[in-house]
Order: C-alpha cells, then structure tokens, then sequence
C-alpha cells in the first residue's frame, strides 16, 4: 500500500469525523507503518458539517449570540473556512429542534431568525460564500426569520410586519425586498440537503416534516396553506411557480426561501463538500479508501458520505471499506454494485447503546478493527505475489 485514504462521517453522539480518522490511521499504522495516509474529516450536510470542514480547511470556529427558535438569546457556532471566504453554517445550530423544549403545536411559533443572524455576521467577517446545512430544524417559517434578519419584510394587507413564524405565513401579502443587506448581491448560496420534497402539498414541508415538529392535524394543514400563500407571492419573483420544485421542502421551507430571495441552489450535501475539500483531486491514486457512517442502512444510498465516496472512488477503481457502528441493515448488494469491497461493524460482540455512544470505546475499538483489516490486506497481497 503506497497511499490510503481516510474519509469517515461522525458517529453521531460519539466521535467526530476528525477524531475517527485518528484512530483508524493509529491501527493502520500498526501493519503499515510508512504508508503515506490521507485523513481527510468528511460530512453530508447533516451534523458535524461545520466542524469536518473547519478541521479539513484549517479554518475557524466563531460563536456568536443569536436568537432560537422562540427568539430567546442562545449561543451558537458556524465556521469560516481556511479561505477566509467562506461560511459553514448548520441550520441546526440556531434554529434546531434540541435548542427548545418538546411542545405540541410548538412549530406554528418558532422562527429561523438566529439562522439569518449567522449569515448576517459572516458577511461582517467578509465571508461571500455560504454552506449552510438545514437539517434538525424546529421551524416551518420557509425561511421568513432567516431572511429578516438579513433585511426582507414580509408584510399583511395593512402593510404591517407579520410575525416571522408558521403562524404569520397565514398572513403575508407582499414581501419587501428594499430594505435587504446589500452584501447579499455578492454572495453565493448552497443549501445542503439531503431530501426532495416540494415546498407544499401532500409531500411537501408541512405535511411531511411539521408532525415531527410537534404540529397538529390541524396545524399541518393550517402551514401548507401558508405555505401556498407564500409560494403564490414568491412565483412571480422567482419567474416561475416553486409549489412542486423538488428540495424547496426542506428545512421548514427555509430551501424554497432561499432559492427565490437569496438566488441559492439547492444541493446534495456531500457533492458540495467534496467539491469544498477538493476530494477528487485528493484521492487521485489513492490505493484504497475507508468509509463510513455510525449507521449504514437505506438511507445512506440517498446521498450520505458512504454512497458520495463510492461514487468517487469507482470511477478510478479504488477499492473502498466501509466501517459502521450498526450494518445490520446495510444494503450490502447495492453497496457492492456501487463499488464497496466489504464493509466492516466496529462491534465484536452484542452491547448496549450506552457503551456503543462512548467515545474512548469507540476510539479502541475503530483502531482495533482497522489494523486487522490492515492484516487482511497485508496478507492478501502476499498471497497474490505468490501465486501470480
């Protein structure tokens, strides 16, 4: 082996994607001592996107004081990358479901403010490029908050300001765009996702996502009414009805926002971070790849780290291995044909998730399983001499 790349996602509650890496290329190193090793903190858009990219990049973490979901003061977390030009900001961290308490009908109230308060202090820092991740929110505002905090109005048939919530979505009549920061005019937007649902109707954000916000029947339907409303507003803006556009959905409707009022596009999540770490230019002849997520199952065929890697990987043959901390639903046959040459649990033997969430268990038991695997393929190679 002259050259091994390392590219696994987080393990959710666990260890980072940086702090994975570590530990793989500690066992590795036990067969292949003097192999150069790539280490390469990898996301999909989801959790621990800000922190992949800031460690991949030799950027910076800022915290700020921002507003939460029911716009009470929270500190929250984004990153500026090592080109000082560019921010990475997860929706979650101002604007998620964990900041507040668990409460029915709770969604029709809560606002994407303190996310546009992110964006807003990242083009102070001189940032023109943003990466925001918008998956975990509490909100179903389709972006109003966010995007007042960045100077846009959206005001009711009497020209007053409507409440920047589910709830004022049911009110808005015009949308005043005068007043809106005018850095907004030199800055990029990728919004990473990883779901295609249409901004309303029966797939869209409020019927499908607002049940797992705590909304009601009847609040569900209340929303995606709102969200037609604004939707009507948005058509002529936009040069074309958004309704049924795939991925508008997302984040509470906040892609569809975005999208119209901020010229974003709307994206897969991990194609825009390989493209922000340069990962096929790292990988050029690479002779084998480690993967991996903390649970490898349907999902990650729609657009995780694994299926992102393997995409890469199979057009210039390199053999990948993925590592998981829970494949007992692993589609191993699509994972094959994609390319994964097998794929490895970190666990030898049945424990609880207590044990399976603690990071120096985990640590041990990654470096313990990749220096096996280092042993396979040392072996290998020397049966292949021999018999060639």
């Amino acid at each position: 082996m002259n050259k091994i790349i390392i590219a696994i996602d987080s393990f959710k509650g666990s260890l980072s994607s940086a702090a994975i890496a570590d530990a793989v290329e500690k066992g590795l190193r036990k067969v292949y001592p003097q192999t150069e090793i790539i280490k390469i903190p990898i996301a999909d858009g989801g959790e621990g996107t800000v922190e992949a990219l800031v460690e991949a990049t030799k950027g910076r973490f800022m915290q700020v004081e921002v507003h939460n979901p029911l716009m009470q003061p929270v500190k929250a977390t984004y990153g500026i990358l090592g080109n000082s030009a560019t921010a990475v900001i997860e929706m979650a961290a101002a604007s998620g479901l964990t900041l507040i308490p668990q409460q029915k009908g709770q969604v029709m109230h809560t606002t994407t403010y303190g996310t546009g308060e992110l964006i807003r202090h990242a083009i102070q820092q001189g940032c023109k490029e943003f990466v925001i991740g918008i998956g975990g929110s509490a909100t179903n505002d389709a972006g109003m908050g966010m995007l007042n905090a960045l100077g846009f109005r959206f005001l009711n048939a009497e020209g007053e300001e409507v409440e920047h919530t589910g709830s004022g979505l049911l009110e808005v009549a015009s949308i005043d765009t005068t007043g809106q920061l005018p850095e907004l005019k030199r800055c990029r937007f990728h919004i990473l996702t990883d779901v295609t649902n249409p901004f309303c109707g029966p797939e869209g954000a409020a019927c499908i996502f607002a049940p797992q916000k705590g909304a009601t029947a009847e609040q569900v339907q209340l929303l995606d009414q709102g969200l037609q409303r604004i939707a009507t507003l948005f058509a002529p803006m936009y040069g074309r009805p958004i309704h049924n556009m795939a991925g508008t959905g997302a984040g509470g409707g906040i892609a569809g926002g975005c999208l119209v009022l901020l010229n974003a596009a709307i994206e897969p999540g991990i194609e825009v971070i390989k493209q922000q770490l340069h990962f096929e230019q790292q990988i050029e002849e690479a002779d084998l790849i480690l993967t991996g997520e903390g649970k490898v199952d349907s999902q990650t065929l729609q657009g995780k780290v694994v299926s992102g890697v393997l995409q890469s990987a199979q057009k210039r043959q390199i053999p990948v291995i993925v590592l998981t901390g829970n494949g007992s639903d692993a589609p191993l046959e699509q994972l094959h044909s994609m390319g994964m040459t097998a794929l490895f649990s970190i666990h030898s033997a049945p424990i609880s998730l207590e044990k399976a969430l603690n990071s120096n268990y985990t640590r041990t038991q990654l470096s313990s399983v990749s220096a096996q695997i280092g042993r396979i393929l040392k072996i290998n190679a020397t049966i292949e001499k021999k018999f060639v």
